[in-house]
């Protein structure tokens, strides 16, 4: 068994604006210390390839398949997270051999565990070589053979993070990048009180939305959403979709809904639409818990949208308040997590459950590329 070591995590989300590096101190099982963090966006050339990517990814038949959109994708991505991890290490006075592990989560363009496919592009083994630093990757993929959903993969982080804490359970923590998923931590301090699931769309509609309207892909502090006006008829709609009709646990890929339902009102109008819908999706999984939670920590880019958090609160009767209330990053908590999975990975640790993805027993995951 390692002791704490100093280990990387690189995460590139649903919203594609870029990758996250952060470090922490952790031995798969605790986090002793929380280490420095860097966001390297991606340019415009390279956000249009991974686009480009993703139109073409559900046309593979295998996972490992690798058409030339996603092939130049792959290839973007692997050097866009080297060029990320050398400039973090320079900024913090940090060499290759200072890192144990880095976890290297890559770029999901298609998610499909019906079919017994996830594809997450990223070459492990190329950047191992360019760091000269071990490299856990394909961390899904295990999962998904198994039977499990392969996603969400970051609640056994956060039952570290809240076992670490003085937060009154049970807790759930909620991560709003482009698709939503929750998790749950119940009173115990075991695996078999998580559960945790998709619960929706996160920022994939609205940010959508907003390119094609502002051409900006965000809503600056949910300023759009905060001067509209909600079409409850719509968000009924949507919410009808049998997704939600299934039990946990359950994933969801970034494209399964789309902003078309939105397509006839005012830029302001949608905005606060699909907010909403992403506030009544998460008010159905809260309600869908074990137990309600007496706080939920929220945590990714939804965050930052108080009109979000409000609409959350509203919805879900839920105590709402951000990663960073409670000493948590708010915006590296997911590149944090593969730093953690990592660990346990190396540990060889199970990185999934029952409870998180539906796999049939605790499930290891993870491929080790060393340079």
């Amino acid at each position: 068994m390692g002791g704490q070591r100093l280990a990387i995590g690189l995460m590139s989300g649903t919203s594609m604006d870029g990758v996250d590096v952060a470090a922490i101190e952790t031995d798969g099982r605790s986090v002793s210390q929380f280490g420095p963090t860097l966001f390297r966006p991606y340019c415009e050339a390279e956000q249009a390839t991974i686009r480009a990517a993703l139109a073409v990814a559900p046309s593979v038949g295998h996972r490992a398949d690798r058409p030339e959109a996603l092939a130049a994708a792959e290839r973007v991505v692997t050097e866009a997270h080297a060029d990320a991890v050398r400039t973090f290490l320079e900024a913090n006075g940090l060499t290759a051999a200072d890192v144990a592990v880095i976890g290297f989560h890559g770029q999901t363009v298609f998610h499909a565990p019906a079919r017994r496919i996830t594809v997450q592009l990223g070459d492990g083994l190329a950047l191992a070589r360019a760091i000269g630093a071990p490299v856990v990757y394909d961390f899904r993929a295990a999962d998904v053979a198994a039977g499990g959903e392969g996603a969400p993969l970051v609640p056994i982080y956060h039952a570290g993070l809240v076992a670490g804490s003085t937060l009154a359970r049970p807790v759930a923590v909620l991560n709003i990048g482009g698709v939503a998923n929750l998790t749950f931590v119940g009173a115990g301090d075991g695996a078999s009180d998580l559960l945790a699931f998709d619960c929706g769309p996160g920022n994939a509609l609205l940010d959508d939305w907003c390119l094609r309207r502002t051409g900006r892909p965000v809503d600056a502090d949910g300023r759009l959403a905060a001067a509209g006006r909600v079409d409850e008829r719509i968000v009924a709609d949507l919410m009808a979709h049998p997704f939600f009709a299934l039990a946990a646990p359950k994933s969801l890929d970034r494209n399964a809904f789309s902003a078309a339902a939105v397509e006839g009102l005012t830029t302001e109008d949608g905005a606060a639409t699909l907010t909403a819908f992403t506030a009544a999706a998460v008010a159905a999984g809260i309600a869908a818990l074990p137990e309600t939670p007496k706080t939920l920590v929220v945590a990714g880019g939804g965050a930052h949208n108080p009109t979000m958090l409000e609409m959350i609160a509203e919805r879900s009767g839920v105590a709402v308040m951000p990663a960073s209330a409670v000493g948590w990053s708010t915006d590296f908590l997911e590149a944090q997590a593969f730093a953690h999975l990592a660990v346990r990975s190396l540990e060889g640790l199970p990185l999934s459950f029952p409870g998180t993805t539906g796999v049939k027993a605790p499930m290891r995951g993870g491929v080790l590329a060393r340079a």
